[in-house]
Order: structure tokens, then C-alpha cells, then sequence
């Protein structure tokens, strides 16, 4: 029996209303009429899972424009300030912003590119084991679906 590929519409309810914003979680649960234990079942569930986290990266990405946004009126309001120090500096910052962001990656990348070079190579032998062991799984699993 092959798995659903997509979460259910009483699943998709309850991630909409929690991240609407209008509701706590209980009060979500309650509204959909979802015991804890359901609840609990459903953050262990794969797809469930990665669409929870996948709105929260969005919730995130939705944050830090909104604030980078009010943060760049912010800057363009201080330099027709009246003290020429507070316009200056907030002139020097709009200047050094897409340098930050440059260095961002760049350090990003960089995190990236070590834990790719912290994996370990598998020798040889433990390669072929692996493989084998794959192997003689599928073998059982065909002869498995053949007997039922």
C-alpha cells in the first residue's frame, strides 16, 4: 500500500490557523477538534514535519523583510536629521549595508564548503558491504512482495 503524498485537508487547516497568527496552538487544536496525541503524531510525521518547517523558514524570510524594510525607511528618515552627526552615520550605514550582506555569505559559503570537506570518505570495503547489504534488502523485500 503506497504512502499519501500530501498532508490532509484537516492537516492543512490546523498549519494555516497556527500560522495565521489569530490562534495559540490549543486554541487551534481546539477549533479543529484535534486531541495533543493526534497533534504529537502529526509533528512525527514526516511530511507534516517538513511543511512545519517549511512555513516557519517562510514566517522567517517574512520577518527579516518586513524588518529590513522599516530598517531602511528608518535610515533614509535619519539622514535629514537635524544633528549632521546622526545623518552622516546613518548615511555611512546605508553605504556599508550591501557590504554586511556580502560578508553574510561569505561567511555562509564558507560554513558551507568546511562541513562539506568534515565528511569522510568510506573505504572501499565498508562501500561494498554497504552495497551489498542494500542489495540482499531489495532482493528480500521483491521476494516479500511476490509472497504476499
Amino acid at each position: 500500500m503506497g504512502r499519501r503524498k500530501y498532508l490532509r485537508s484537516n492537516q492543512t487547516a490546523v498549519l494555516d490557523d497556527l500560522f495565521s497568527g489569530e490562534f495559540d496552538e490549543q486554541a487551534v487544536l481546539d477549533k479543529h477538534k484535534v486531541t495533543r496525541n493526534t497533534y504529537n503524531k502529526w509533528l512525527a510525521d514526516k511530511r507534516f514535519a517538513e511543511e512545519f518547517s517549511r512555513r516557519i523558514a517562510c514566517a522567517y524570510r517574512q520577518s527579516e523583510a518586513l524588518i529590513a524594510r522599516y530598517s531602511a525607511v528608518k535610515l533614509v528618515q535619519l539622514t535629514e536629521s537635524d544633528k549632521p552627526e546622526t545623518a552622516r552615520r546613518a548615511c555611512l550605514d546605508i553605504i556599508s549595508l550591501p557590504r554586511q550582506e556580502a560578508q553574510k555569505i561569505s561567511v555562509l559559503v564558507k560554513a558551507e564548503s568546511s562541513a562539506g570537506k568534515q565528511t569522510r570518505q568510506l573505504s572501499p570495503e565498508v562501500a561494498s558491504r554497504l552495497l551489498a547489504a542494500l542489495a540482499e534488502s531489495k532482493k528480500t523485500a521483491a521476494a516479500g512482495d511476490r509472497g504476499a
